[in-house]
């Protein structure tokens, strides 16, 4: 295994692994709570990053590119993979201007949706890219449909910190995602996804993501239980309809329900933006053509920054 590219959190890890600790450090990334401090067991890690190893055919004639940090569950589990592989690993300074050399055939390449638009548009130095994994965030349709026809293989990621990343994996294009090797899936009453892994040592967690479970091995996702809101005895789920006006709107936004004394909760919209780009009385109008009266946000409000996680994440929080 030959690594370029070590910055101090690299470091850091590599010498915990090469040590032979049994448990490694990581952190949630705090997009739907406060951050907490896990650990993670070596034999974890090692059987994600074989199932993904496997899965992209990664051997020691690869080269593997992460322009993630070390310091979070994605960085960390690019440096297990390049252990399993014992191929050639490049940590890049995380930004959103991934592929800052020439490396070649890059192998696999992990990103989150904001360093997207660079690998669709940027000089990427002449490099070629094979796979892309894309993860900590959902695309957006229009995102996502130039991402599936792209030169390079582009697949989404399910998975968090405590599952040692990925547990499915879903092909652009395509509606579902599907398990990982060792993987099995199963909902609950509330249809909240249930992940099974009984080689893993969580052996069974029950998330917070509803799903639409179409067998033990495939679900498409619906969005996060805790994100539902119930306005006037109407279920609405804030992530759906997002995807639906992502189409429409270029900027980064966010529903949310807040207490309304005649509807219990009524649907809230943040939109990132300076308060000249947009005018959020006409943005409302554009909305009620194009969805449900049930899903037109209540007010929206408009804000030169929304709160984000270290991690790039968009919290989404009453503002």
């Amino acid at each position: 295994m030959e690594i370029i590219g070590v910055d101090p959190q690299t470091l850091d890890f590599v010498s915990q692994w090469k040590s032979g600790a049994e448990y490694f450090t990581a952190h949630t990334s705090g997009s739907t709570g406060e951050p907490k401090e896990i650990l993670l067991p070596r034999g974890d890690m090692l059987r994600s990053a074989t199932a993904t190893c496997d899965y992209f055919n990664l051997s020691s004639g690869s080269t593997i590119v992460s322009p993630l940090s070390a310091s979070y569950i994605a960085g960390k589990m690019m440096i297990v993979r390049a252990v399993v592989a014992d191929c050639r690993l490049v940590m890049e300074t995380p930004s959103n201007r991934p592929l800052n050399d020439f490396y070649g055939d890059i192998d696999l390449l992990p990103i989150v949706p904001s360093q997207a638009e660079w690998l669709l548009t940027g000089d990427l130095k002449g490099n070629r890219v094979n796979n892309v994994i894309v993860g900590g965030a959902p695309l957006s349709p229009l995102l996502e449909r130039r991402l599936a026809s792209a030169s390079f293989h582009c697949v989404a990621t399910y998975g968090m910190t405590e599952t040692c990343s990925h547990v499915a994996l879903r092909p652009l294009g395509q509606p579902f995602f599907e398990a990982m090797p060792g993987v099995t899936f199963d909902v609950d009453t509330d249809r909240r996804l249930i992940i099974c892994a009984d080689g893993y040592s969580f052996d069974r967690i029950v998330t917070n993501d509803l799903v639409e479970l179409i067998d033990n091995r495939r679900f498409r996702w619906l969005g996060r239980k805790d994100n539902v809101i119930i306005s006037g005895g109407v279920k609405l789920h804030p992530e759906e309809i997002e995807r639906e006006l992502s189409e429409f709107i270029d900027k980064p936004f966010y529903l949310i329900g807040r207490s309304n004394d005649k509807w219990g909760t009524e649907m809230v919209m943040y939109v990132e933006c300076d308060d000249r780009e947009i005018d959020a009385d006409k943005l409302k109008s554009r909305i009620k053509t194009i969805v449900h009266p049930h899903k037109v946000p209540h007010e929206i409000r408009l804000c030169r920054k929304l709160e984000r996680t270290p991690s790039g994440k968009i919290k989404r929080v009453l503002l």
